[in-house]
């Protein structure tokens, strides 16, 4: 049990350093941080760790494209995370017109109240 408990903090530890690359200010400064990352995830021996770093590593390109233009498709997942939310709530719509609508509906700040001046 002991053992389980030191390797989830081990990966917790890992995990949570790799939010700090977001605070460097510069791409050189977020190269220099990932490369020191990546060499301690890589050789902590704990497989799924191990794993991410290497998917990340695929996508290095676009991650650090973030600190060249300082922009993120956070929104876009969002409204992704909220169309696939209102999907699952109807479990599937009759037609593709309806579906949006309730995209439309959910997604759109529509105002029902008319606004008092």
């Amino acid at each position: 049990m002991e053992t389980i408990a030191l390797k989830t903090g081990k990966a917790y530890s890992i995990k949570e350093n790799l939010r700090e690359m977001w605070n460097c200010n510069t791409i050189d400064e977020a190269k220099t941080f990932w490369k020191k990352w990546y060499f301690w995830a890589t050789h902590s021996r704990l497989e799924p760790i191990i794993k991410k770093a290497k998917m990340i590593k695929n996508h290095l390109a676009g991650v650090m494209a973030y600190f060249i233009h300082r922009i993120t498709n956070a929104i876009a997942e969002g409204m992704n995370s909220k169309i696939a939310t209102i999907q699952k709530m109807a479990y599937g719509y009759r037609n593709k017109e309806h579906f949006k609508m309730a995209i439309y509906f959910h997604c759109g700040n529509l105002k029902f109240y008319p606004e008092i001046h």
